[in-house]
């Protein structure tokens, strides 16, 4: 199966996305405009992305003492990506977008995740401008959001610092109003910024005319004081050209330097910085005594104090970017290690005549450890695919469903957006280690590119959130949120799944198995809290993490595998055989795995917490 075949079921066979049309905020579309949005991304993947992920791998990003300097394969494929309209697929034709639904700008993304997830997308300009049309002045959405859309500009959010890493609450940027008039400002409340944030994924480039950095920073209290913890904690517009109320740039550069560049193990082509905020490199004059001064002029997004929960809108959607972007790195290695399995000769078949040494080889293909790591990479990939098109379709759900289909898909969202990043960037790395694995001494050679895609998707195990703080968020927040409620809808589901499936013979075993694991998680989730004491509760949250995953990735199976059947209930296809042997493999091979998880979780096993560090 392509990866548009398996694209096409899950968005329109197994989601139903056509019927999305029936929707107003839609109902331009049909399933040939879809497809025709389809073709175009992965046509521009394969011509200007795929050809160059080696290229961009090694040609690395290096700063010549006055820009950053990519290999102009980059420029091309970020200009083909703009003028093919995606930085603003699902936005309102007002802001030159396309209305469509949020599914299917995520299927055509995956495209170019899987052709070269380091030369890059829009994920963080587009989620930028889409936090702006939520929290931004009608102003700040016309300057700055629809030149995001448009590709004119980029965007970054900056989040990390050098001494506070993931631990937001100790974010030392300082935000001070530009002078008594600083309200006043028709752009936003204007601040002066100063500090630094790391790990600035394309922070410093020539790749548009403009960067627009979201900035997370503090504004100090009547005695200068920096409020402790989050709720102190604001949001930001820090250009990196000045620009007037038009959006035209005023030749002015902003007090945004750059302080260095990381090298890293994967994602190569794309530039991820460490960057100064108001050292006074580019001082920028003062809006009241036109004397230029220190410290990088911000506009306040939405209320000071509020920024985290502005920055959360971005930050969500990016960790299904990431999720994507994981999956289909997982993606690539698959196809790539299937197709060296299928023209790869070696060994013999088992038993008296496979002792003949005069016998010819076989593929490796027909070895069964080879097909089963190629079938343990088809059911975590194809499976995390399906899991990040379900959450774009709750998206969708969430913003045009209304009433409470949409507050149900809210809800769906908040406990499975920890999954759709977490889970792809465990087990879809895992498969690129089994990629490496299917090709032998070969697969950790530059001659094929799979050591290539695992390097880039280790990366994604600590973007956008660790596994520790999803576990952390799964199991301290949102399984809890709202008395349980999002929990309870998602058992629902798979409940109906279960129910559904309880009477085909191809499935029912997994039915049933599926129930029993969702008993267990339920239950474990009641145990680890019994005491009512977090540290105990949390001790174990990544393996929780681990066994809910697992959970869902199951359900989903079980769900896709019998959307196949009822197309070809005697699994005359190739791809229905397919996609029930994948399930089979998840359920005999994968879900066994909650049960270990879940017994530390249970017990609250306090092992890994009470371990005395002298003792390592």
């Amino acid at each position: 199966m392509t990866l548009r075949s398996t694209i096409d079921f899950l968005l329109h066979e197994w989601l139903g996305t056509t019927a999305l049309a029936q929707r107003a905020r839609f109902n331009d579309h049909t399933r040939e405009t879809f497809d025709a949005v389809l073709d175009t991304c992965e046509r521009i993947a394969r011509e200007k992305y795929a050809p160059f992920n080696r290229l961009v791998d090694t040609q690395e990003p290096h700063f010549d003492g006055e820009k950053v300097i990519l290999p102009q394969a980059t420029h091309d494929a970020n200009k083909a990506y703009a003028e093919s309209g995606m930085l603003s697929a699902a936005q309102d034709y007002e802001m030159g977008g396309m209305q469509l639904p949020y599914s299917v700008e995520a299927a055509a993304n995956a495209f170019f995740a899987c052709a070269s997830v380091s030369i890059g997308s829009g994920m963080l300009t587009t989620g930028n401008a889409n936090l702006l049309m939520t929290h931004g002045t009608d102003l700040q959405k016309e300057v700055f959001a629809k030149n995001e859309f448009s590709g004119r500009f980029s965007g970054t959010m900056c989040l990390s610092e050098p001494q506070a890493g993931s631990s937001l609450s100790d974010v030392a940027t300082r935000a001070v109003p530009d002078g008594a008039d600083f309200a006043s400002d028709p752009l936003g409340a204007r601040y002066r910024l100063t500090g630094n944030k790391m790990w600035i994924s394309s922070g410093e480039h020539e790749l548009t005319e403009n960067i627009i950095h979201l900035v997370l920073a503090k504004i100090p209290d009547e005695s200068g004081r920096l409020v402790p913890g989050t709720r102190g904690i604001s949001l930001f517009i820090v250009p990196k050209k000045m620009v007037n109320t038009q959006g035209q740039l005023t030749g002015v550069r902003n007090d945004v330097a750059l302080a260095g560049l990381n090298h890293k193990l994967g994602w190569r082509g794309t530039t991820n910085t460490l960057l100064n905020f108001g050292e006074g490199k580019f001082p920028v004059p003062s809006t009241g005594s036109g004397r230029a001064v220190a410290g990088a002029i911000g506009y306040l997004v939405g209320q000071p104090g509020k920024g985290l929960a502005c920055m959360f809108h971005m930050m969500n959607e990016a960790r299904i970017g990431v999720g994507i972007a994981a999956t289909m790195l997982g993606m690539a290695g698959y196809y790539a290690s299937l197709d060296y399995a299928k023209s790869r000769p070696q060994g013999r078949p088992m038993g008296a005549a496979g002792k003949n040494p005069a016998q010819s080889q076989i593929r490796i293909i027909e070895h069964a450890d080879v097909k089963r790591m190629l079938l343990a990479q088809k059911a975590y990939c194809e499976g995390a695919l399906a899991l990040e098109l379900y959450c774009a379709r709750l998206v969708d759900e969430h913003h045009t469903a209304g009433g409470q289909e949409a507050d149900d898909a809210r809800l769906l969202l908040e406990v499975l957006t920890p999954i759709a990043k977490s889970w792809p960037s465990e087990w879809c790395l895992e498969a690129n280690s089994l990629a490496i694995q299917v090709h032998g001494g070969y697969g950790y050679t530059r001659d094929f590119p799979v050591e290539q895609y695992w390097r880039d998707n280790r990366l994604n195990m600590i973007h956008e959130g660790t596994h520790g703080i999803q576990a952390m968020d799964l199991l301290g927040r949102k399984v809890l949120m709202e008395e349980g409620k999002g929990m309870q809808l998602l058992a629902n589901r798979m409940m109906a799944t279960i129910h559904r499936t309880g009477n085909i013979p191809a499935l029912a075993v997994h039915a049933k198995a599926l129930g029993r694991a969702l008993k267990d998680v339920r239950d474990a989730t009641q145990q680890a809290w019994s005491t009512g004491v977090p540290t105990d509760a949390l001790a174990n949250a990544v393996p929780y993490l681990q066994a809910f995953g697992h959970t869902v990735l199951a359900w989903i199976w079980l769900d896709v595998a019998a959307c196949a059947l009822d197309d070809d209930p005697q699994q005359a296809r190739a791809d229905t055989q397919g996609r029930v042997g994948a399930t089979r493999y998840f359920f005999h091979y994968e879900l066994p795995k909650v049960g270990a998880w879940l017994s530390v979780v249970q017990s609250r096993d306090p092992t890994c917490a009470t371990f005395p560090e002298e003792a390592f």
